[in-house]
């Protein structure tokens, strides 16, 4: 496809749904998006799917909430125009965006053994990564208006760097393909890339909503033997066991003995991998005492409050001898060459996304998605933005 010679260039003037103040539902308005910069890539989003990490954003009253802003980091689109330098993709190319970029270029994405990129490192800033202090979102009378996660996903047409776009096959579903731009990926990654789970191992599973579930799916399609997961809600043992989940706590519920106690119990001693998926370090305490002494791995996938503190005394990590602690960003995955791989396994019928997906609505609707995943009704809510 060529260039679109209508808009190449110019400001494109699109619906957009704007937060301006925390908590507060977001409102839909027309906003200007510019041209794309050098190394930049202007998209026109196809859908978007609402993530847990866009209510914790919404709700910041603090740095590093900043109104008004365009939400939403998990998506698909279509290349609308590029700016100068952009061999990567091409007008017309379907392409996911990322919260986390792949340069290709810096030490940290030549790199096998991680998927941070040193050149354009992961940080939350409501400015586009490669310029600093620089938006591309305006209201009509040109008030800033700024970004989130460098992918801005709830406008029509948004703005990313180059390095935070994956191009992707066009015949698969838009609905099922934007869940890899953030939350499945991060759940299947932590498994696969981080922990490396072994067949026959025994998972622990420290919150199930999407991203819990979505580490389930990774240990089980690497052969995890045990799942066992942990929540408040019973009711999510039923969803748990579509994606591998063997066994379920409710942490409530555990009388007079700790969560962790419970576990080693039921697994003699511990588990092989644990996994935090809810953001709480106390949480995080009660993973690291249930994975097993010697080989045990806990992962840290939850995302604490701004400013929270983990505290491990010295002897818990010294007379563990191996037991290890690790946190990872967007599961180990790296975009431009990890996302091709899962969107196949889909297509091979390995990975499971079609039950991920609870909820689909048009894009005026888009506070319901907010309303249904707080109220731990939907696992993932897709956004149509012309649909």
């Amino acid at each position: 496809m060529g260039e679109n010679m209508s808009t190449k260039g110019k400001p494109i003037r699109c619906k957009a749904a704007v937060s301006r103040a925390p908590n507060e539902p977001l409102v839909m308005e027309e906003i200007m998006v510019a041209p794309p910069m050098p190394r930049e890539v202007r998209i026109k989003v196809i859908c978007s799917s609402l993530c847990h990490t866009d209510i914790g954003l919404w709700v910041l009253k603090d740095l590093p909430g900043i109104y008004p802003r365009v939400l939403g980091h998990e998506a698909i689109g279509v290349v609308e125009s590029v700016g100068e330098g952009v061999h990567e993709v091409a007008v017309g190319d379907t392409v996911i965006p990322t919260f986390v970029s792949d340069c290709g270029e810096c030490d940290g994405c030549r790199s096998q053994k991680s998927n941070i990129c040193t050149k354009l490192p992961f940080k939350i800033t409501p400015y586009m990564p490669r310029y600093d202090q620089g938006t591309r979102f305006t209201s009509l009378n040109g008030e800033t208006i700024y970004h989130t996660l460098c992918v801005s996903s709830f406008s029509e047409y948004t703005v990313v760097d180059v390095a935070h776009v994956t191009k992707v096959d066009p015949s698969i579903s838009p609905s099922r393909a934007c869940l890899l731009s953030c939350g499945i990926s991060t759940g299947v990654g932590a498994a696969w890339k981080i922990a490396n789970v072994e067949e026959g191992s025994t998972v622990v599973i420290f919150g199930l909503g999407s991203i819990g579930i979505a580490v389930a799916e990774g240990a089980r399609l690497r052969g995890a033997a045990r799942i066992i997961g942990v929540d408040l809600n019973s009711k999510k043992f039923e969803m748990g066991k579509m994606f591998g989940v063997t066994d379920f706590v409710n942490g409530g519920e555990c009388g007079d003995k700790s969560v962790s106690q419970v576990i080693n119990e039921m697994t003699g001693g511990g588990a092989d991998y644990c996994f935090e998926c809810i953001g709480l370090p106390s949480m995080v305490h009660e993973a690291y005492s249930c994975c097993r002494n010697g080989w045990g791995k806990t992962v840290i996938i939850g995302v604490a409050k701004p400013g929270s503190e983990l505290g491990l005394k010295y002897h818990d990590i010294l007379d563990c001898g191996g037991k290890s602690i690790m946190g990872c960003i967007f599961g180990g995955v790296k975009a431009k060459t990890d996302i091709p791989i899962l969107l196949q396994r889909y297509l091979n019928k390995e990975l499971r996304l079609d039950q991920f997906v609870t909820h689909e609505i048009q894009f005026d609707d888009i506070n319901k998605a907010f309303d249904l995943l707080l109220t731990g009704e939907s696992l993932r809510c897709v956004i149509w933005m012309d649909k």
